[in-house]
């Protein structure tokens, strides 16, 4: 395809020069500053002095370059198979960053007590509303909020719970089942 003397161009360079030698698909070239490099031939255009853009244009490859471009299909993920009549419950996320602006100043017994208020809040409004079921984003950490939440939800007769989907929410989440006593 090249051959000595013939001018080129680097694709994604600006780069330009005249080919010296061509040795299986690599081309060596001396640029127009006295460089002498080597590229591959699929990284060269070849560029006649009194080159119409045209002729450039038909030597390229339209098909290679869109199956290059081509997006990769998304991995398929597993969903979670539902009820129809099954409801999402409601997801309650105790980051700090969640539950307040800025937390400077805030001391760690500070966050915590916050969390767990705010986790207990959560627990009687759900009792109140007879919401079967919502779901503590409490995050992996060093389990200090977990911990603090078992205690929290230990206290409460009607209430079971037990760790978050994995799929869903990896280790670092608590489900809250609401017993409803029939009044």
């Amino acid at each position: 395809m090249f051959s000595k003397g013939d001018n080129v161009s680097v694709l994604d360079e600006a780069i330009n020069g005249v080919v010296l030698s061509t040795k299986n698909n690599e081309v060596t070239i001396e640029t127009e500053e006295g460089f002498v490099m080597t590229f591959f031939v699929n990284e060269l255009i070849k560029v006649n002095v009194t080159s119409n853009l045209m002729d450039s244009i038909k030597r390229i490859n339209v098909d290679e370059i869109k199956k290059e471009k081509t997006i990769p299909k998304p991995r398929s993920f597993v969903k979670e198979r539902k009820d129809k009549n099954e409801r999402s419950a409601p997801e309650f996320d105790l980051h700090i960053e969640k539950l307040v602006l800025n937390k400077r100043g805030m001391s760690n017994y500070d966050i915590l007590t916050l969390q767990s208020e705010t986790a207990k809040r959560h627990i009687e409004f759900a009792i109140k509303n007879r919401i079967p079921k919502i779901v503590f984003i409490h995050g992996v950490g060093e389990g200090v909020l977990k911990a603090e939440l078992d205690f929290l939800l230990g206290r409460y007769d009607n209430i079971d719970f037990q760790e978050g989907n994995y799929q869903k929410y990896g280790q670092g989440a608590t489900e809250v089942y609401i017993k409803q006593n029939s009044k």
